[in-house]
């Protein structure tokens, strides 16, 4: 759906006013509630930003957190989404790095203050100023969106714009986990949906061996899995055919995190990758011992982004994508939670 009005505006485009034009958004209306499909005025750019024009918007298990209640505080009125992909069409006066026409990816981490602790020791991730796409500034599920280009990446070309919307987070998140486990070889993957399946190619494609954990009885997923190079696939109950040197956890079920250990070597990791999960129940404290480690993954830096797409352009790494038009948002978080997503879901303006 294009926003005729505003793409056809003549005249100097990064001054142009907010609210002389409107777009089409979904709207966070209060946890527990559908997203309202409404017109509302199209963002003006700020010195160091770019207005975009969406072309694709991954789908993630952090929206459906957001509408949940489960993450406090999110922008009033919010417009939701942080895997943006579009291209400029305005750009604020301290605009540097793009220009009109460039295409474009907005990630989940949307500013930092640049000056704290964590900022100056190249832990930008942890911030506690921090801005997000689609939570504390509004995202990519409408027609223009505004990101800073400082936390803005070049996306490597050989990707459509909906193939290249989940790398914006299931994949960044899904290399953090993977780059949290070190050097290990054998690695269990629990939660075969967007970032797992991608995570999955790149450890593959590094020599790493796989096993797929799904929920009980989800032979479509577990084959899915296979499909993209686990050595085993099956359900989160069961035993692989050797112990794991590391876990990546993708499901918010804090069950899992005992589960996990229980399959791990001596000095070997479980990666938390969620941004949200459930309580993590009781275990016996002989299953941690043996310098295992429970950790988890916060957000992205953009160090990681860099590093992410430089693999991307180099390995073959193809997403499994369906496509859902703007404005029928709410179903594809329905699919979402239900679990029947084959890989990612991506809404297209």
């Amino acid at each position: 759906m294009r926003g005729a009005t505003l793409a056809d505006t003549p005249g100097d485009k990064s001054e142009m006013r907010s609210g002389t034009q409107e777009m089409r958004a979904m709207i966070f209306a209060g946890p527990g509630q559908a997203l309202l499909d409404k017109s509302v005025p199209t963002p003006s750019c700020g010195p160091r930003e770019v207005l975009l024009q969406v072309h694709a918007c991954g789908v993630c298990r952090t929206d459906l957190h957001i509408l949940d209640g489960e993450l406090p505080k999110p922008k009033d009125a919010l417009i939701p989404g942080h895997e943006v992909v579009g291209t400029v069409f305005a750009r604020g006066p301290l605009v540097e790095r793009f220009s009109i026409g460039q295409r474009v990816g907005v990630p989940w981490l949307g500013g930092t203050c640049g000056q704290c602790r964590y900022c100056l020791s190249g832990r930008e991730n942890l911030c506690e100023s921090a801005c997000f796409t689609g939570y504390t500034r509004d995202g990519g599920y409408a027609q223009y969106a505004l990101a800073d280009e400082r936390f803005c990446f070049e996306l490597p070309a050989k990707y459509a714009d909906a193939e290249a919307a989940p790398l914006l987070c299931a994949g960044l998140i899904g290399y953090r986990a993977l780059s949290a486990a070190g050097d290990a070889r054998t690695i269990g993957i629990y939660g075969f949906g967007a970032a797992a399946h991608i995570v999955a190619q790149v450890a593959c494609q590094q020599g790493r061996t796989i096993f797929a954990f799904t929920r009980p009885g989800d032979r479509q997923r577990q084959q899915f899995a296979r499909d993209l190079g686990a050595a085993w696939a099956g359900d989160s109950t069961q035993s692989p055919p050797e112990q794991l040197d590391a876990a990546l956890l993708f499901a918010p079920d804090g069950a899992l995190v005992p589960r996990a250990l229980g399959q791990t070597t001596p000095g070997g990791t479980v990666v938390c990758a969620g941004i949200h999960m459930s309580d993590i129940p009781a275990f016996p404290y002989s299953i941690l011992w043996g310098e295992r480690v429970i950790r988890s993954v916060a957000n992205l830096t953009r160090r990681d982004g860099e590093e992410f797409f430089s693999l991307a352009r180099r390995l073959k790494i193809q997403t499994t994508i369906e496509q859902f038009p703007l404005h029928r948002a709410n179903d594809a978080l329905v699919r979402l939670r239900e679990g029947t997503i084959r890989g990612a879901a991506v809404l297209v303006p």
